[in-house]
C-alpha cells in the first residue's frame, strides 16, 4: 500500500463514480496539472486528464522532460478512487519528495517532487473529464459488469467500427486476444479474415517470412511461394500478439509496411498493396522497452493510436463469480446436468489473487468440475497450488528428483504436457509454471532481496516487482 494516504478532501479525490439505483452510470476524472518549478523545463505546464500518465525523457511519455538526469520512463501518475498516485518506475536516479526517496505515494494538493534535476508541483483543478461507461456488461464474448470493464467496453464500442490501430495491454491471461476478436467481430471487416500471429512463438529466422511471405527459392528450404500473415489477412484484421517479442532488427520493416500499406515478399521485388487493420497485444510495458532501447519509439507510436489496458482480475473481483459460472456452463451442458458453485466456493475464488487471471480461473473451474462429487462445486473442490508448484490441468510438475541438491545444482523442472492442447495454451501453461518456480527459487537464494534478485535475473527492479505481483509473491520481498 503506498504511503501518504489522501486526506478526506475533495481536491484529493481523483475519480468519482456516479450511481443510479445502485448501478454505476458515469465516472468523473478530476483534471490536474503538473508544473515544472525548477530545471531545464521550468515553467512547463502539463494537464493530467487520463487515468494513467507517464513521465520521463522519452517522447513516448505523456509528460516529456528534457532533463538528462531523468530516466527514459521515470514515473507514472495514476488517477484512482483513493486519489492521485505517484509511482517511481525503477528510475536510475530516483524520485524524491523533500529528502525522501519514494517508490509509491499519494499526492496532495501542492505536493512537490523531484526527478533528476527537475522539480514538479502537483496542482488539482476544479474541472472534470467524464469517462463514459457502457450500458452493457458484454462486448462480444467479453464479460464484465465491473466499472473498469464497462469503461473499456464503452471505448471498444467507439473504436470497433473504425480502422484505428489498437495496442492491447495487460497481464498474462487477462483476455487480450479476446478483445481483438471482439473488435474484429464488431467491425465492418467481420466477414473478412482475422489472422492471429504470436510473435513470441516463431523461430527468429522465420519471422520475416511469416510476416511478409517469401518467393520460391528465396532461401534454403523455400520450395514454394508463401503468403505472409499480412496477405492472409487481406481486407480483414491482423493481431500481432506479444508484439514485444518481435526482434529489433525486423521492427523497421514492420514500420514501413504500416506506413506505406504495402510490402515485398522475401526474395521478391513485386510491391503488394495491403488493406489490413492491425491490432497489437503485449503483456510487456512497451514504454519501458522503448526507454531500454529494445523497442522502436516510432513503431510504438504507429501501433498505439488507441491503447486498451486490461485490468487483472484482482482489480475487478466482482466479475469473478459471473466468469466462473460462465466457464461452468458448457461443462454442465456436456454432462447434461445442472451444475453450480456453493457460496463458500465462490467466496474462495473471489478472494484468491489469481495471478494467471481469466485463464487461470477457467483452468480452476475445469479442474473443480472434474473433482466435485455432485452437481455443486464446494470449497474443497477448489485447488490453487500445491507445495509452491502450479496445479494446472494438462501440466504435471514432478518433485525434485532424489539426490539433487537445490543449493548446488538448482531446481530441475520436468514438464509433461497433455495432448490435444493448442500450442499457445500449452506454451502459456509452461511459461506460467516456469515463472513461478524460477521466482520462488530466485527469492530464496537472495534472501527475498529485490535488488540482488533483479541483478541475478538480469531484470530491472520494476519488471521483477511486476512479475512478483502477478504470481502473488510480492509480500515475501524486501527492499534495500
Amino acid at each position: 500500500m503506498p504511503s501518504g494516504a489522501p486526506l478526506d478532501d475533495d481536491l484529493t479525490q481523483a475519480v468519482t463514480t456516479v450511481f443510479d439505483r445502485g448501478r454505476a452510470m458515469v465516472r468523473h476524472l478530476r483534471k490536474s496539472r503538473l508544473v515544472v518549478t525548477a530545471g531545464v523545463d521550468q515553467g512547463r505546464d502539463v494537464v493530467l486528464d487520463k487515468p494513467r500518465m507517464t513521465g520521463g525523457r522519452s517522447t513516448v511519455n505523456d509528460i516529456c522532460l528534457s532533463d538528462k538526469a531523468v530516466s527514459g520512463t521515470h514515473f507514472e501518475i495514476l488517477a484512482e478512487e483513493n486519489g492521485f498516485r505517484l509511482r517511481d518506475l525503477d528510475s536510475t536516479n530516483g524520485t524524491f519528495v523533500g529528502d525522501l526517496r519514494i517508490k509509491d505515494i499519494y499526492l496532495r494538493p501542492g505536493t512537490r517532487f523531484r526527478v533528476g534535476h527537475s522539480e514538479l508541483s502537483f496542482v488539482p483543478q476544479d474541472d472534470f473529464v467524464d469517462i463514459p461507461l457502457s450500458d452493457s456488461d458484454l462486448f462480444g464474448e467479453l464479460i464484465g459488469g465491473s466499472v473498469r470493464m464497462r469503461e473499456i467496453f464503452a471505448l471498444l464500442e467507439k473504436i470497433a467500427p473504425t480502422d484505428l490501430r489498437v495496442l492491447i495491454t495487460g497481464e498474462t491471461g487477462t483476455g487480450k486476444e479476446m478483445v481483438a476478436r471482439a473488435l474484429h467481430q464488431a467491425s465492418p471487416r467481420r466477414d473478412r479474415p482475422l489472422v492471429v500471429l504470436d510473435c513470441g512463438a516463431i523461430p527468429r529466422e522465420l519471422t520475416e517470412s511469416t510476416l511478409f511471405g517469401h518467393e520460391k527459392g528465396a532461401f534454403t528450404g523455400a520450395v514454394q511461394q508463401h503468403r505472409g500473415v499480412f496477405e492472409q489477412a487481406q481486407g480483414g484484421t491482423l493481431l500481432l500478439d506479444e508484439i514485444g517479442e518481435l526482434p529489433l532488427e525486423l521492427q523497421p520493416k514492420l514500420l514501413r509496411v504500416l506506413e506505406n500499406q504495402e510490402l515485398k515478399r522475401v526474395g521478391g521485388d513485386r510491391v503488394i498493396k495491403i488493406d489490413v487493420r492491425v491490432l497489437a497485444a503485449t503483456h510487456r510495458d512497451l514504454r519501458l522497452m522503448v526507454s531500454a532501447g529494445t523497442f522502436r519509439e516510432d513503431l510504438y507510436f504507429r501501433l498505439s493510436v488507441i491503447t486498451v489496458e486490461l485490468p487483472p482480475l484482482r482489480e475487478r473481483r466482482e466479475d469473478i463469480p459471473r466468469l466462473a459460472e460462465h466457464f461452468l456452463r458448457p461443462i454442465a451442458a456436456r454432462r447434461k446436468m445442472n451444475m453450480s458453485f456453493s457460496a463458500e466456493a465462490l467466496r474462495l475464488l473471489s478472494s484468491h489473487p489469481l495471478p494467471g487471471n481469466v485463464r487461470e480461473l477457467r483452468n480452476i473451474v475445469e479442474r473443480a468440475a472434474a473433482l466435485c462429487d455432485g452437481p455443486v462445486i464446494e470449497r474443497r473442490d477448489i485447488l490453487f497450488h500445491r507445495d509452491g508448484w502450479p496445479r494446472l490441468p494438462g501440466l504435471t510438475l514432478p518433485p525434485v528428483p532424489a539426490g539433487v541438491s537445490r543449493e548446488k545444482d538448482g531446481r530441475t523442472l520436468s514438464l509433461c504436457i497433455e495432448r490435444g492442447l493448442e500450442f499457445k495454451e500449452a506454451k502459456q501453461r509452461v511459461v506460467d509454471a516456469f515463472e513461478l518456480a524460477y521466482l520462488q527459487d530466485l527469492l530464496e537464494r537472495n534472501g527475498a532481496n529485490i535488488t540482488r534478485s533483479a541483478a541475478e535475473a538480469g531484470l530491472t527492479r520494476y519488471h521483477l516487482r511486476e512479475l512478483l505481483k502477478r504470481h502473488n509473491l510480492a509480500g515475501r520481498c524486501q527492499e534495500d
